[in-house]
């Protein structure tokens, strides 16, 4: 029997910043644009394979794809998989936008057909999504909530774990990175209370296969210690 993590629900709704700095007007393009023509509808929720450009091979999802390096290089190694980026804040938007078009061709310039944006709560997308619907799962470099109260929000929770156990299908990945301390401990103790993925140490070098991100090379640069895990669904 696994131990029980005592933490509220994850409550649904938006936490963090959806905007920074005011929009310069290429990002304003880029998201009235270019954002509607790869967005992942919600009416492809009960079939996302039938969000892409042709059908998909498997289907993986990242949640919180930040400056959309990640997203963008695993959409370039895999053009067969069918790529849903999730993320809610306009700038890590626009960051990945603007490498998929150039400047002044937001609206006519081609877009990838196989990679599809959700820019609300990923966690809408896991409660609508089919059962063993997933292929694969990356958390990269979440935001940490580092207070003890706030834990609710982290996206790595016991119902948020349950929700990714359901969409993914047996023997898929969830790879999660993390260089916050607080948050690795976290990791560490609500996966390590559940039973429905298979669990290994972490990883303390970026295994092969796993793109860099700008928040990795941040954290390297400031001395921090990313470590990088691979869960298995059972």
């Amino acid at each position: 029997m696994t131990a029980s993590v005592d933490v509220k629900a994850s409550p649904d709704r938006l936490y963090g910043r959806q905007r920074g700095h005011p929009l310069r007007p290429r990002q304003q393009r880029l998201l009235d644009q270019t954002l509607p023509r790869m967005r992942f509808p919600e009416a492809a929720i009960p079939d996302p394979a039938s969000a892409f450009g042709h059908a998909p091979g498997q289907i993986w999802l990242e949640v919180g794809f930040g400056g959309g390096e990640h997203s963008l290089a695993q959409n370039a190694a895999h053009p067969d998989v069918g790529y849903i980026a999730c993320e809610v804040f306009e700038n890590g938007l626009c960051s990945l936008l603007s490498r998929v078009v150039p400047d002044d061709e937001e609206a006519t310039a081609p877009v990838p057909d196989m990679l599809r944006i959700w820019d609300e709560d990923a966690r809408i997308l896991l409660r609508g999504l089919p059962d063993a619907s997933i292929d694969r799962l990356f958390l990269m470099f979440p935001d940490p909530w580092p207070k003890s109260r706030h834990a609710k929000r982290r996206f790595v929770h016991p119902e948020t774990v349950k929700l990714a156990a359901r969409i993914l299908r047996p023997g898929a990945v969830w790879r999660v990175a993390s260089d916050d301390p607080t948050y690795q401990a976290w990791v560490e103790e609500v996966m390590g209370a559940q039973d429905l993925f298979d669990t290994a140490p972490p990883a303390r070098v970026r295994p092969d296969g796993w793109p860099p991100t700008r928040y990795e090379a941040k954290a390297l640069k400031a001395g921090r210690q990313p470590l990088y895990w691979t869960f298995i669904r059972r």
